[in-house]
């Protein structure tokens, strides 16, 4: 257990470290003033009508870096400092949750994928490393083959949420490609504004990228230690 709580350490080091580098991105890009003056919800608004979408609203939702797409009522959710803003930090969230919504429209597969997998994720991902920790117990306990069985279903449900985590990355990268794309080709920020945009979406998927790394990592170090022992 000491090599898995290494893991788990340096994992979340990485992790802070990203989310640190994150914040102090967003801090900086948002003192950097969009010239043409439009908010977080007009450039949301914006790119939504340049690609044909009627069907889909802008909101405001509570907290910091609270910003997400929901297909479910088709509403592109800002965070109210990304809402109400005019810099190029927000500029970057609205257009890149946008893109989204883009992907949605036009059925991209990594997103119709990923979409499929919210519903076994959201049940399995909490009780995944109970299984398999109970499991080695059990089977170290009774030597019944019933432990293992336990182990291998917990490993199971870890399996699909790395294959989320992963699936995750290019609907991510995804997004922000659109983003930076439709940012550009419409002329909507200046030359500085938009490598501010680009350099806090390329943070942010980081964060992205270390939590995929991390669930990999979990679950190879669970699935040694059960078919290690088999």
């Amino acid at each position: 257990m000491f090599g898995y709580y290494i893991l788990i350490g340096g994992i979340a080091l990485i992790s802070w470290l990203v989310s640190n580098q994150l914040k102090s991105k967003f801090a900086k890009y948002s003192k950097v003033h969009l010239r043409n003056g439009m908010s977080g919800a007009e450039i949301a608004e914006k790119m939504l009508a340049d690609h044909g979408i009627t069907d889909v609203q802008v909101i405001s939702t509570p907290g910091k870096l609270t910003d997400h797409y929901n297909p479910k009522n088709k509403t592109v959710n800002l965070s109210e400092a990304v809402y109400s803003q005019r810099n190029a930090a927000a500029a970057a969230v609205a257009a890149h949750e946008c893109g989204h919504a883009v992907q949605h429209a036009q059925a991209y597969s990594w997103l119709e994928m990923r979409s499929t997998l919210v519903p076994v994720v959201s049940v399995s991902s909490g009780m995944s490393q109970w299984l398999v920790i109970g499991g080695l117990v059990l089977g170290a306990a009774s030597g019944l083959g019933l432990g293992w069985w336990v182990a291998i279903a917990g490993l199971a449900m870890m399996g699909f949420a790395t294959l989320f985590s992963f699936i995750t990355l290019p609907v991510e990268y995804d997004a922000s490609n659109r983003a930076l794309a439709w940012l550009q080709n419409k002329h909507m920020v200046s030359q500085e504004e938009y490598k501010g945009a680009e350099d806090a979406l390329k943070w942010a998927a980081r964060t992205y990228l270390v939590a995929a790394i991390g669930a990999l990592a979990n679950l190879l170090y669970w699935a040694f230690q059960v078919l290690g022992r088999d």
